[in-house]
């Protein structure tokens, strides 16, 4: 194990910037792109360095003190950066850009003249950033009043869904005043996850959330229609992938009558998808809910496996709720795809951790 992680983190690192025009020292770079129209630019977010951070603290516990002092460094260059992405007005929310001054569509040429494509912090990156940090109780007290206020039906009221989700109190992807509400399954599951994790009171918004993770999970939806339960994650793949983190770790009790078909599904696609990412996510998936499954061999993985895999994409009308202009969106013509190396290559030390350690427990 040691030898294929340790190769993993060294690549992950090596990718780490060391300060550059687009990437500030210890981001790791990522790029947007949309190859319909030829459209790539480096992207200075920190949505790919977050997630990359937690799911490095979350396999750290497996691996031996040296490998462990690496992954330390790691975080701990990547978490340096949290604060310049801070909400503009020094509250604890954050943003997937840089806000002070706001830096939306960074290193391009059209999309960030615009206002109408400056986004508001988000759930997402929130969580993410709470996770990977140590927030104080009443940081986190703070937080759940906070998300209350732009849950559904407090001020305003989510359009863009199926119809009988509509009157869900679940919480949405955005903050901000004016901001429309939004349900995205993958996001929501990486909230609860924030909230189970720092063992926070529920209420009726957390329950509107599972409520919403088990119905599009029941009724096939995240199958069928996987860009309408999750605009920023619109991949069935994506979503069994975050989806399972969650039941894995806490196994709420709202999921629990949908665990074993989720199980089924998630065996029925992984022998039916092709891109060997896919396939790693959804093995890593199956292994986290003791599932066993073949074994594949990462360890001779180069950049090229990662070609065509997206891990979190904008939809550029998704923001609009007038009904043609939805049916729009999910026009890959309007999408914009996010992708980063490193993320790829913590992907793969996260499946290499979860084989072994399952592999010396069944011994």
């Amino acid at each position: 194990m040691k030898q294929s992680l340790q190769k993993f983190l060294d690549q992950i690192e090596s990718l780490q910037s060391n300060g550059t025009r687009y990437f500030p020292d210890g981001i790791f770079p990522a790029h947007r792109e949309n190859k319909l129209i030829g459209y790539h630019r480096p992207d200075t977010t920190i949505f790919f360095s977050a997630i990359s951070c937690f799911t490095l603290q979350s396999i750290a516990k497996y691996a031996d003190p040296e490998l462990q002092k690496t992954i330390e460094r790691i975080c701990k260059n990547v978490i340096k950066n949290y604060p310049d992405f801070q909400n503009k007005d020094g509250l604890k929310t954050y943003n997937f850009w840089k806000t002070r001054p706001s830096r939306h569509f960074p290193n391009g040429h059209i999309f960030h003249r615009f206002e109408h494509f400056r986004i508001p912090d988000d759930v997402d990156d929130t969580a993410f950033i709470y996770l990977t940090t140590s927030p104080t109780a009443n940081e986190l007290a703070w937080l759940k009043e906070k998300l209350k206020l732009h849950a559904n039906g407090t001020k305003l009221s989510v359009r863009n869904t199926f119809e009988e989700y509509k009157s869900l109190k679940a919480y949405s992807t955005w903050f901000g005043k004016n901001m429309y509400v939004e349900f995205d399954v993958c996001v929501l599951s990486n909230l609860m996850y924030c909230i189970l994790q720092y063992d926070l009171p529920l209420n009726e918004h957390d329950e509107g959330s599972l409520l919403y993770i088990r119905s599009v999970i029941e009724t096939d939806r995240y199958i069928t229609m996987p860009f309408r339960c999750a605009h920023q994650y619109p991949r069935t793949p994506l979503i069994i992938y975050h989806v399972a983190r969650l039941i894995a770790a806490f196994d709420p009790p709202a999921l629990q009558p949908v665990k074993s078909k989720f199980i089924a599904d998630a065996q029925r696609i992984l022998k039916t998808t092709n891109h060997p990412m896919d396939k790693v996510i959804i093995s890593s998936s199956l292994i986290r809910l003791g599932v066993k499954t073949e074994r594949i061999g990462i360890e001779n993985f180069t950049k090229t496996d990662f070609n065509g895999f997206f891990f979190f994409i904008a939809g550029l009308l998704t923001a609009y709720e007038h009904p043609i202009l939805y049916k729009l969106a999910i026009n890959p013509l309007f999408h914009m795809h996010w992708i980063c190396e490193a993320h790829c290559w913590t992907l793969l030390a996260e499946y290499e951790t979860l084989w072994n350690n399952t592999a010396q427990n069944m011994r």
